[in-house]
């Protein structure tokens, strides 16, 4: 049996293997070559936090909605049919998550997604719900 260096709560790979009882069917090749492609847990708790604001209906049609054109709190909030503070709140926490950004014009602000990653993202997922 191929030895592993990972650990989990303090247990070898080995250790684990022969603590588990249904692991008579695990091969241990494979998880050798999928383990070096797994990206860093850091990596996976970022993508796990993106995933829970993409959650959120309201915030899915207000990055819908940006995806089609730049627009202002004001035109959000009348589109989605929401308070502006409603609006607003959501949007703070988009552009913390850098995915949207903000331009001041006048005395507006003005919203559009951070870039085309953002847009990807949301026409992958619609096709693949859609299907």
């Amino acid at each position: 049996m191929p030895s592993l260096t990972i650990c989990y709560n303090g247990l070898t790979f080995e250790q684990l293997f022969n603590y588990n009882l249904n692991m008579e069917n695990v091969d241990l090749d494979t998880v050798n070559k999928v383990k070096p492609k797994m990206p860093d847990t850091t990596l996976l708790y970022e993508l796990s936090d993106f995933f829970k604001l993409m959650g959120d209906s309201t915030r899915i049609q207000l990055l819908w909605a940006l995806e089609e054109n730049e627009m202002c709190v004001g035109e959000l909030a009348l589109l989605l049919n929401m308070t502006k503070s409603a609006v607003s709140h959501q949007l703070k926490t988009l552009r913390s998550a850098k995915l949207v950004k903000a331009q001041k014009r006048g005395k507006n602000v003005f919203y559009a997604l951070s870039d085309h990653h953002v847009r990807t993202v949301l026409e992958m997922a619609l096709e693949h719900v859609a299907e």
